[in-house]
């Protein structure tokens, strides 16, 4: 624990040493990004979490399940909601995240079970979100060129080369140019703010506008659905895949100073912000959208792109779609660093496969930079499966949702679980929401059990072998492949992180809870 004081600079803050002392982990990677006066876990929070507002209205299944009035509820709803989610966030600020949660707070009994399963699910969850957001740039990408020439028919090998393009680039900055990074995040919240800007503005300016009344009060349901509000939980799910990237800076906790107080804060606050400016896009884009029929059946794929042809000339799509691509990449990039930690993180507790190898540290850009290359290479190889089959690779980037609300449902779980029956036990904190907590954790674990319910629902009915939501599958399987790998070897080998905890090295934190009390 020694080499924890060494170049404080790297190490962080007193309180991220005491923090990192407690968990019993070595600082091996460098804390660049800074919190006090720069702030910038908060530029990182809000540049991962770029895609949600550029996202949140491209995806058909919204468009299908609840637009108009019953989309405009979701937008606030989901807001609302998954932010509480975000509220209870790093109470032990590690790259590991939820399965380290679980573990520190699950019944002594159980903890090794539940966070081995949820360390699994966690590394699946992002894993798959990775692959999906390079897939989704070379998607929007091949729907640039449908706009430029209307003869031309995306194919399958296509889009998956430009998945490969798109994973050389993320490897790139992501390994030979990590110290840029804070810079180039400065330039991206700039470029991010002046997108949605330039974006409203000229949808507001020039696009055809729908009466208010079809925006707010008319309600619609092509999806085949029973009844409107059946589509309307159906059709949330995707609008919780955009906002699923502001966890991301949860994982670059061993990477930012003081994370024991920002990144809680960038959490949240990034959450909020980005989520008031996807109410105001979904609801502008609301209004622009002439004709839901002809956004479906747009050959682009990409209802935000047949909005854009009807405000503006080929050149003006080119332009806003561009301006839009620029920050989704960036975001990739930052999203695969989140991915390369957790999965660094679990691999350093000894709950993977080849956990030694993957958790090695490069010690002269003190960076994973082997759990990096395998974040590629996994989003590669889940690339090729869209070759053969895009309804398969669908059904695994689909995983990305109801594996992340499965680690939520459990650590929230065992957090309530700790509140409940030993509140002394619980592990200090630097960031916290008093009295209210409780019941904010009570609200979340209740949303993300829904929400994790309604993830494994197809899009639409009648359902039939492509329309059928192959998620609930892959994840069986993989929940199985779990139970077993933790029967036959994680017994053996993993023990939970809490098994390194130190109850007794917490002096910075105690005394800032302390002092944080006689202040309140």
């Amino acid at each position: 624990m020694e080499d924890n004081y060494k170049n404080g600079e790297e190490m962080g803050t007193r309180y991220d040493q005491s923090d990192m002392t407690r968990m019993g982990k070595i600082q091996e990677l460098k804390r660049k990004h800074r919190s006090a006066r720069e702030r910038r876990p908060g530029r990182f929070i809000l540049d991962v979490h770029v895609d949600l507002c550029w996202i949140r209205a491209d995806y058909t299944d919204n468009v299908r399940n609840g637009i108009n009035a019953s989309e405009t509820t979701i937008s606030f709803n989901i807001s609302i909601a998954f932010g509480l989610t975000r509220c209870g966030k790093c109470r032990s600020p590690t790259s590991g995240g939820q399965y380290h949660w679980v573990s520190e707070l699950a019944s002594p009994n159980y903890q090794r079970v539940l966070s081995y399963i949820t360390g699994w699910m966690s590394v699946l969850a992002w894993q798959a979100g990775a692959a999906s957001g390079s897939f989704l740039t070379g998607t929007i990408i091949q729907g640039l060129i449908s706009v430029k020439d209307p003869s031309y028919e995306p194919e399958n090998w296509q889009g998956t080369l430009f998945v490969f393009a798109m994973i050389l680039v993320i490897y790139f900055f992501n390994v030979y140019a990590a110290s840029w990074m804070p810079r180039i995040q400065n330039l991206l919240l700039a470029l991010h703010i002046l997108c949605f800007v330039v974006v409203i503005t000229v949808l507001w300016a020039m696009a055809p506008r729908q009466p208010a009344s079809a925006v707010l009060l008319e309600f619609s349901n092509t999806g085949g659905w029973s009844s409107i509000g059946l589509a309307l939980m159906v059709g949330q799910i995707s609008a919780i895949y955009a906002g699923l990237s502001s966890d991301a800076t949860a994982h670059m906790s061993e990477e930012v100073r003081d994370a024991g107080r920002y990144v809680p804060i960038a959490i949240v606050w990034g959450f909020f912000t980005n989520g008031a400016m996807a109410i105001v896009l979904v609801i502008t884009y609301l209004f622009a959208i002439p004709s839901l029929e002809d956004a479906l059946d747009d050959p682009t794929g990409f209802p935000f792109i047949y909005v854009f042809k009807n405000a503006v000339g080929t050149a003006g799509v080119n332009g806003l779609t561009s301006i839009i691509l620029i920050p989704v990449i960036f975001s990739n990039i930052l999203f695969n660093a989140s991915t390369a930690r957790q999965t660094y993180a679990f691999a350093r507790d000894k709950g993977l496969p080849f956990a030694k190898w993957i958790c090695k540290v490069n010690p002269k850009r003190k960076l994973p930079v082997n759990a990096i290359g395998l974040s590629c290479v996994i989003s590669g190889l889940l690339a090729l499966i869209n070759i053969g089959s895009d309804t398969a690779f669908h059904a695994i980037i689909s995983l990305n949702v109801a594996a992340l609300m499965w680690t939520y449902v459990v650590s929230i779980g065992c957090l309530l679980y700790r509140r409940l029956s030993c509140p002394e036990t619980l592990p200090p904190q630097r960031w916290s929401m008093g009295k209210y907590g409780i019941w904010v954790n009570a609200a979340a674990l209740v949303y993300v059990a829904f929400a994790f319910f309604f993830s494994f629902w197809p899009t639409s009915t009648p359902v039939t072998l492509t329309t059928f939501n192959w998620s609930v599958v892959i994840f069986s399987a993989v929940f199985i492949i779990s139970v077993a790998m933790y029967i036959f070897k994680g017994q053996k080998e993993y023990a939970g992180p809490v098994i390194s905890v130190r109850r007794d090295a917490m002096p910075q934190a105690r005394v800032h809870r302390h002092s944080i009390r006689r202040e309140t």
